[in-house]
């Protein structure tokens, strides 16, 4: 009995943690087991995994978009029979813009699906991502978009290539604007082997743990368990890490010159 009371008053003592932090913090390490898996994978394999990923998002938020949109919309009146085959195209295009869950699904998941493929091929390819990246995965999620949502309409390929080059100008555009206002921080300098350390592992969320801890690129060779886990890193993260700096040659050698 005494025993039984006292393992009750510790139980109370110990802080309960909140159920939707501990679901947050298993969804995390999940998210990280992918990406340290997938970056291992050939080229084929991480560009079909990330465009299915991305297509089943993009169909779920469509879903709910035309979901939560179907009952305000109102149905777009029928074109006039002699209307040109441009206009007959466009019709067709603002008829898939305006559907309901399953088209809006469908288009949300082209777009996404078909711009998250080929931004990872070109930075797979390139080594980096860039404007001209960015505009070839607009270029081709706007010309699918146009060949699934006019499908029957005529002249195909020029509304493609039409539809294409202004998602491109636009993505072009919004990417010129972004670099443009943001700056990257003064310290930035100092991360830069964690920063190619972490993406390389698929843990670039990461990168604030390390700058909250003051964990920059000469304390790499230094690094342990300890010291990961007190900058709040998962056990999964913190033996990728490990593991990384131990087959790291680089950090090998100055972990040598430090001791």
């Amino acid at each position: 009995m005494e025993q039984g009371k006292q393992g009750v008053l510790v139980a109370k003592l110990i802080p309960q943690q909140n159920p939707i932090e501990q679901i947050q913090a298993r969804f995390k390490e999940l998210e990280t087991g992918f990406k340290a898996w997938l970056a291992k994978q050939s080229l084929p394999v991480e560009v079909a995994m990330v465009t299915l990923t991305s297509s089943a998002q993009g169909a779920a938020i469509g879903a709910l978009m035309g979901t939560l949109t179907n009952d305000k919309s109102s149905p777009l009146p029928t074109p006039p029979p002699q209307a040109n085959p441009q206009a007959m195209a466009s019709f067709q295009q603002a008829q898939a813009l305006a559907g309901g869950p399953l088209a809006q699904a469908r288009n949300f998941a082209v777009i996404t699906g078909v711009n998250a493929g080929i931004s990872c091929l070109m930075k797979r390819l390139r080594g980096k991502e860039d404007v001209q990246s960015s505009m070839v995965a607009a270029f081709g999620s706007g010309a699918m978009f146009s060949l699934v949502s006019g499908m029957g309409a005529p002249n195909q390929p020029a509304n493609a290539i039409t539809s294409g080059l202004f998602f491109a100008l636009v993505q072009g555009g919004l990417f010129k604007i972004g670099e443009k206002f943001s700056k990257p921080p003064a310290e930035d300098v100092f991360y830069d082997k964690t920063r190619s350390m972490l993406y390389k592992l698929g843990l670039q969320d990461y990168e604030k743990n390390f700058r909250k801890g003051l964990l920059t690129d000469s304390t790499l060779p230094l690094l342990t368990d300890s010291a990961l886990r007190d900058v709040r890193i998962p056990p999964g993260p913190r033996l990728l890490i490990l593991d990384h700096i131990q087959r790291d040659p680089e950090i090998k050698d100055r972990q040598g010159n430090v001791r």
